[in-house]
């Protein structure tokens, strides 16, 4: 499998985790929508006052994402 990237989007607030699932489902749009192959998106709650929305790609696709869809950060993905 190749080198993937975990683009992070932060929500912070009472309706964080909320809107972090919101979110997460118009980046799986997305992903549908641009044929990214071996993407997943998802959401993730940190703390009761800050969760995220995430979309794992292709390390190779990450600057061309960043540019479209501005995550707030991003990390190496490892699967457990």
């Amino acid at each position: 499998m190749k080198e993937r990237i975990k683009l992070i989007w932060d929500f912070r607030g009472p309706n964080a985790y909320h809107i972090a699932q919101h979110h997460a489902k118009h980046l799986d749009e997305f992903a549908e929508i641009e044929m990214l192959r071996h993407s997943f998106s998802g959401s993730e709650l940190l703390s009761e006052m800050h969760a995220i929305a995430f979309l794992v790609v292709e390390k190779e696709l990450m600057d061309a994402l960043r540019e479209k869809l501005k995550p707030n950060r991003g990390q190496l993905f490892t699967e457990i």
